[in-house]
């Protein structure tokens, strides 16, 4: 399938699939007239790099696990065994930004607060 038909399938635009292939999370074939060509397996790569961003990954650390996820039919899991290492890292990482926007967001309160006043 075509470029068009991935984003249709998928819901990802154009413009994202193609910055997914520039980061090596996608690698569709080419035609030799240079048009991507995409399969059904992209569908499935698409929908769990979708999932993976939204557990607060980067594209660059996708890359890495990406290959080392499996699909239980309720999410994705780690099938590598040196993954879970990596993914609790980056756990950690986001725990540690909330406690930062957390921290932020009590001072804005206190400024707004006392502007009010």
């Amino acid at each position: 399938m075509r470029i068009g038909e991935l984003a249709q399938r998928t819901g990802v635009s154009q413009r994202l699939l193609r910055y997914y292939e520039e980061q090596g999370l996608l690698r569709p074939a080419r035609r030799p007239s240079g048009y991507r060509e995409y399969s059904d397996a992209d569908v499935e790569r698409v929908r769990r790099i979708r999932i993976l961003l939204a557990a607060g990954l980067g594209t660059t650390t996708i890359a890495d696990v990406l290959p080392c996820t499996v699909d239980t039919g309720d999410g994705l899991a780690a099938a590598c065994p040196g993954l879970l290492g990596d993914l609790q890292r980056e756990r950690d990482r986001i725990s540690s930004s909330i406690t930062e926007l957390h921290a932020a967001q009590t001072m804005l309160d206190a400024i707004i607060g006392a502007t009010s006043r």
